[in-house]
């Protein structure tokens, strides 16, 4: 009889301890920047999972770039915050290989102003606020490009951008720059500001507003990002398929602050 209850008590324990096994497989954790991104992760995103049976944990970094050495170190599993064109510099430079799985919605940069309600106000030695950080000031200079308020140079990086590589076009501007956050809430010290999208909608303020609106390249869109040995993994792919979903797309279609959201529709960032 004793034999009998032990080996009942050691089949007990490995069935607990596979199911705590496979509890912990199922186990997601992202990890964000502050705002928009996040929020619609844990809105949008993580009902969907946990509706499949995926424990699902959020972590938000005080600044963006604590976010890639974190999935370096396997602290998080997945990342939603850069761009492909950001993500491949960082690869080169912690010496990591992440991919992309999948588009993020991602948030156009726009044109905005506090002192003037059209474009037409421009002039020469108006003032324009821009990103300090290059990928990001590449983007708004493009905007000014469209506009043929400047020229840039044929051989200016992204990465590696800088403004020397802008001369004047219509206009001979002048440059604040500005971390991307700050721009916002400086708007009334300059003329224009350009400003991404995220920190738009975390104001309650809508993209479409803008005086002009970056038409986003892909490789500037937000992307989901992962390291590519788990590209494969049945988490990656369910996480995948929720963000390519229509009800993922309905939640963001039903909040007005995200008008001007580029949305992830069936396409793939691969």
């Amino acid at each position: 009889m004793k034999r009998i209850i032990v080996l009942f008590l050691l089949g007990s324990l490995a069935i607990f301890t596979a199911c705590e096994n496979e509890q912990t497989s199922d186990k997601i954790v992202a990890g964000f920047g502050v705002g928009t991104y996040e929020e619609q992760f844990r809105e949008g995103i993580v009902p969907i999972l946990e509706e499949q049976g995926y424990e699902v944990e959020i972590k938000v970094f005080s600044q963006n770039m604590q976010v890639n050495p974190a999935m370096a170190e396997g602290a998080i599993d997945v990342s939603i915050f850069q761009s492909t064109a950001y993500m491949e510099a960082i690869n080169e430079e912690l010496g990591i290989n992440m991919t992309a799985l999948t588009y993020s919605p991602s948030a156009p940069q726009s044109l905005h102003s506090v002192r003037h309600d059209s474009l037409d106000a421009v002039e020469d030695g108006s003032t324009i606020a821009l990103p300090n950080d290059p990928v990001n000031q590449e983007r708004a200079v493009r905007i000014l490009e469209e506009l043929g308020w400047v020229t840039i140079a044929d051989d200016a990086g992204t990465v590696d951008f800088n403004l020397s590589s802008v001369s004047a076009g219509d206009y001979d501007l002048e440059f604040v720059v500005l971390d991307p956050a700050q721009i916002l809430v400086s708007l009334e010290d300059v003329d224009f500001g350009i400003i991404n999208g995220n920190y738009i909608a975390d104001a309650g303020m809508r993209i479409a507003d803008g005086l002009a609106i970056e038409d986003t390249p892909d490789e500037h869109r937000i992307i989901v990002s992962i390291l590519e040995e788990d590209l494969d993994e049945e988490w990656a792919q369910d996480l995948k398929a929720a963000i390519e979903s229509p009800e993922f797309e309905a939640y963001m279609t039903s909040q007005t602050k995200y008008d001007g959201f580029i949305l992830p529709g069936s396409q793939d960032a691969q």
